[in-house]
């Protein structure tokens, strides 16, 4: 029940930002003000998919159970749906922001940036990361990936190996290390956009320096 309420809360997040994304508001804005509120809110955020061997395979343990004796789990079936969509949510806001750059996916250098399923940890089990490289691929983009803590999925050795063989850069997983990255260097590197799956990189920094942001729901 509690991975399961992570997961309802999660997806509660990820529609907010994605009508939020449609009505120009920033939702990390609205999640830090929502907070201040003394009584029941429990920030969760949205992201670009929910994965780990937890949060998104328990929740079918009780749908499907609670079939065996005739209930049917339209709430958390419905969560299931929304976490699961944010992966294609992710690569259309990918193909969005090329549009605005006059370019498509299709034949576009894209780095990758972290293939676990949550930051600082090597586990890749469920990550959304996979899905996101599966719909890029499909629509023709050539990655270039690059995870510090999960090093056999890598095609680059280093944080900026992988920024100066991009044009845009997707952030998949909220390592740390990421945060090292230098806005300036990499907009002279040639990075056009950085599309921050985590909405945990400096927006107003990557913007300052002439590159594109979008987050979820920011």
């Amino acid at each position: 029940m509690e991975n399961t309420f992570r997961d309802v809360n999660i997806a509660f997040m990820n529609e907010m930002a994605r009508s939020f994304d449609k009505a120009g508001i920033d939702i990390i804005e609205v999640i830090r003000g929502a907070s201040t509120k003394p009584f029941s809110f429990l920030a969760h955020y949205p992201g670009c998919g929910v994965g780990g061997h937890c949060i998104a395979v328990d929740p079918y343990y009780l749908i499907e159970k609670a079939k065996s004796y005739g209930f049917d789990h339209q709430f958390l079936s419905l969560a299931r749906k929304i976490n699961n969509d944010m992966p294609l949510y992710t690569v259309d806001m990918v193909n969005d922001v090329l549009n605005k750059l006059g370019k498509s996916i299709k034949g576009t250098r894209i780095g990758i940036l972290g293939v676990t399923y949550k930051g600082n940890v090597d586990d890749t089990r469920e990550s959304p990361a996979f899905e996101i490289m599966h719909l890029l691929k499909e629509r023709g983009a050539q990655l270039v990936v690059f995870d510090p803590h999960a090093t056999t999925h890598n095609s680059v050795t280093s944080l900026n190996e992988c920024i100066g063989k991009s044009e845009i850069i997707v952030v998949c997983a909220n390592h740390r290390e990421f945060l090292q990255m230098n806005y300036e260097l990499a907009a002279k590197a040639g990075i056009k956009a950085v599309i921050d799956g985590r909405n945990f990189l400096d927006k107003d920094a990557i913007l300052r320096n002439g590159m594109l942001y979008k987050g979820i729901g920011r």
